[in-house]
């Protein structure tokens, strides 16, 4: 019989990853909730000593040297050193990867999540993998990503709302920003969260290795319906990705404002998919 270390996340409430990098991050947390854990019956375990030890009526007259004793000061070092491994030799690393290694622009899923209050519109660069070019003037309500109409690069562009598409195990980068305040898109299961500045585009990488339909929130507060402010990640196989492809892209050829998503992708009410407690292999990157 086997000790499921990972029980303090699940009863914190953490939700299942479904990222590649996520499990390094699981693991973080795990070794911080633990660590916690023994410092507050550590700390708790002494509180009661003290009150024992040198109650009034053991100690009727006040002694004004104190503790002689160095064990409390090696105990406050060996937290903070503690405290510095988690820093220095997970987090810091951790964090590097995320922001240094991008995937291959011609192997990765590009797409660009545009907030506004209260909604999401995902851009994709469609078949060429080249965006279109975008200019504030264009924007209208028929062309809320202000797409340049004599570009040919976003002739195949298209966008969804509310609604995010991605290939599973395949590595997706997403460029993030904003056209109004500040908000941040939260992908919990794949243990990303990035905040949408305007002006800025932002970008953040995963790749995605359980197919699924999980909850993207905003996670910074941005008005007044902050908390209708949620979409849909998708995560499905090449083939249905394709599918939704083609069919968002007839339907916004045919006239249809760019950002609406075809009738028959309506968007998805059911619960995200609760993971199986093993984490699956994903196929080594081509």
């Amino acid at each position: 019989m086997t000790f499921n270390l990972a029980i303090l996340n699940e009863l914190m409430g953490i939700l299942p990853n479904a990222s590649e990098h996520g499990v390094t991050i699981d693991h973080a947390l795990e070794f911080c909730h633990w660590f916690m854990l023994a410092l507050f019956l550590g700390w708790s375990a002494y509180f009661m000593y003290t009150i024992f030890r040198f109650h009034q009526s053991r100690h009727p007259k006040a002694n004004y040297h104190g503790v002689k004793s160095k064990v409390s000061a090696h105990l406050e070092l060996s937290v903070v050193l503690i405290e510095a491994i988690l820093l220095l030799g997970f987090a810091i690393p951790l964090w590097g990867r995320r922001v240094t290694e991008f995937p291959d622009k011609a192997n990765a899923l590009r797409v660009r999540a545009v907030g506004e209050q209260f909604k999401w519109t995902f851009h994709y660069p469609g078949p060429d993998g080249s965006f279109g070019r975008q200019n504030l003037k264009f924007v209208n309500s028929t062309n809320p990503l202000g797409l340049d109409p004599e570009d040919p690069l976003g002739n195949d562009d298209y966008s969804s709302t509310n609604e995010l598409h991605l290939i599973n195990y395949r590595p997706t980068v997403i460029e993030v920003s904003s056209k109004d305040v500040i908000h941040s898109l939260s992908l919990q299961h794949m243990r990303m969260d990035q905040d949408a500045i305007p002006g800025s585009r932002i970008p953040m990488w995963f790749r995605p290795i359980r197919a699924g339909q999980y909850e993207i929130v905003c996670a910074q507060l941005c008005g007044s319906n902050h908390f209708a402010m949620k979409a849909e990640m998708i995560v499905e196989d090449e083939a249905a990705f394709g599918k939704f492809e083609e069919e968002t892209r007839k339907l916004q050829q045919r006239g249809a404002a760019p950002g609406t998503p075809p009738p028959t992708l309506s968007t998805p009410t059911a619960k995200p998919v609760q993971p199986e407690s093993a984490t699956p292999q994903a196929p080594p990157l081509k």
